[in-house]
């Protein structure tokens, strides 16, 4: 066994003594969860097959997903259960093999989200002290805070809709905060004149009539979308182009709030500041970043360490709040050796009857230190 395999193992052994269970999960999994719940960049990645029968399948392209769906399939899905796992997933990427190793938990049920958040952030450092990784850097962020934020702004419901959407691409945000300020690029929107036509019409009205001269020009489906579904679209776009006079204000007051960079402490303070000059409420969810904070502090963490950013996000559908990155400060050209955050959309996407709390990281094992020589020399033969 090499020195490398060894600390795999003790990786793995320390998952299964914290309290994660090891749980293994099939390489083929059904293509269409992924095409559906992963994002862009994912989607554009999967290795995609299909059985005899014409059931599209895809290897593997990480664990959540896949744990997830077996904890829903072994018993009830709000039960509180923790797994561990290490293995290969597999993505295409240019100039490198398609099959890499990736080891990680998913806490799933636990009411106590920011107990829960603090322990996985706790012990994706102690996971890195197996390879000798002492004093990572730390990337915090909270998609709560600003959904929060954003809820309590005297803004249409789907200009709410569109930043949230684009929250995790600050250069989207950052187009839409100018357009929210009026500033943003101009032109005349082709369909302008049927935009007067519908105004003062009733939602369901306009809705029958944009149906209606779908019909008469013979358009059914586009993209798979049916005629009312693009109905429904055309009227969210008129009522975010009726919806769209200036307000610098607010755009200033996101701009400000999406800036807030920090350790948790002082992002606090500041993010209350201008919550309150924006006549936000967002107490409860400053009391639950707050309480995280401590938690992680009480667990040996100090506050000099963690840095916060509000404009940081996972660009998937099913996150809900926590996230968190770790890097090596010797190595930032790598990327993050861990990804981790909270997820409480993803298991009533798959198919529970209730929102389970979810969090969990996972650490790619080529990134950390002495990775690249390992698995270079002994390919996954490392994982065994």
């Amino acid at each position: 066994m090499t020195d490398f395999s060894e600390r795999l193992e003790r990786l793995r052994s320390l998952m299964e003594t914290t309290g994660y269970r090891f749980v293994e999960t099939d390489i083929l999994q059904p293509a269409e969860t992924f095409i559906d719940l992963a994002g862009e960049e994912l989607r554009g990645r999967l290795f995609l097959t299909a059985t005899v029968g014409g059931a599209e399948l895809c290897l593997r392209p990480d664990f959540t997903i896949p744990v997830c769906r077996h904890h829903i399939a072994s018993g009830d899905p709000a039960r509180a259960a923790a797994y561990s796992y290490l293995g290969p997933v597999f993505r295409q990427r240019p100039g490198g093999t398609g099959e890499f190793p990736q080891a990680g938990i998913e806490s799933l049920g636990r009411e106590d989200r920011e107990g829960a958040d603090a322990e996985a952030l706790t012990l994706a450092l102690s996971c890195l002290r197996a390879f000798d990784l002492d004093a990572p850097d730390i990337r915090l962020g909270d998609q709560a805070l600003f959904f929060a934020f954003v809820d309590g702004l005297d803004l249409a419901n789907v200009w709410k809709r569109r930043l949230k959407a684009a929250f995790g691409d600050r250069a989207r945000l950052d187009a839409l905060i100018e357009q929210l300020a009026g500033r943003g690029p101009g032109g005349e929107d082709r369909r302008a004149g049927l935009l007067a036509a519908l105004e003062g019409v009733d939602h369901e009205a306009a809705r029958d009539l944009v149906e209606d001269l779908l019909s008469i020009a013979g358009i059914a489906t586009v993209g798979g979308r049916t005629a009312n579904e693009i109905a429904e679209r055309f009227l969210e776009q008129a009522t975010f182009a009726a919806g769209s006079s200036a307000r610098p204000e607010i755009a200033d007051l996101m701009t400000a709030f999406l800036d807030v960079a920090g350790t948790p402490d002082v992002v606090a303070d500041r993010l209350a500041v201008i919550a309150a000059d924006a006549g936000v409420e967002l107490t409860a969810a400053l009391e639950a970043f707050n309480h995280r904070a401590q938690l992680i502090a009480d667990r040996g963490i100090a506050y000099d360490r963690l840095r916060f950013a509000a404009d940081f996000g996972r660009r998937l559908d099913y996150y809900t709040g926590f996230v968190f990155e770790i890097y090596d400060p010797a190595r930032p050209d790598l990327g993050p050796l861990v990804g981790g955050g909270r997820y409480d959309k993803l298991l009533g996407l798959l198919g529970s009857a209730t929102e389970v709390p979810a969090v969990g990281f996972s650490i790619w094992i080529e990134r950390v230190p002495g990775g690249v020589a390992a698995l270079g020399a002994n390919g996954l033969g490392a994982l065994t």
